[in-house]
């Protein structure tokens, strides 16, 4: 059975989509990009300023369904420039630790918004 999962500090989906779903063992997130959840303005002053917002939109939505940054198990990261792709290796040092979630990464040549980054997450109900 699925289960929509919501969270108001994170930003509204801007499509027909929910911001997240609990299907058995597993949250899977729609992908976030950099918007700000109070003005749903991207916010991109910097590629790290963005990446930033978007896995703080991403715990956000974590939190929604009692878990943490800690139960993810797979990342899907889209970038517009795969220049950015050691900045992505920084702030995902600074954020996760071992075992690392899965992942890939992969260059695109557009996002909604004009966004930099999108990043869908699947995280793991532990017993």
């Amino acid at each position: 059975m699925k289960v929509e999962i919501n969270s108001v500090e994170a930003p509204d989906a801007i499509g027909p989509y929910s911001q997240a779903i609990n299907f058995g063992q597993f949250i899977v997130l729609s992908g976030q990009i950099g918007l700000h959840p109070d003005t749903m303005e991207l916010e991109n002053s910097s590629f790290t300023t963005e990446l930033r917002r978007v896995f703080s939109n991403i715990e956000a939505v974590l939190k929604a369904a009692e878990l943490s940054i800690n139960h993810v198990v797979k990342l899907t990261i889209y970038l517009t420039d795969i220049g950015n792709f050691s900045m992505v290796n920084a702030v995902m040092a600074e954020l996760f630790s071992r075992p690392y979630p899965a992942r890939a990464v992969v260059e695109v040549s557009n996002l909604p918004r004009g966004a930099a980054v999108e990043i869908e997450t699947i995280a793991g109900i532990s017993d």
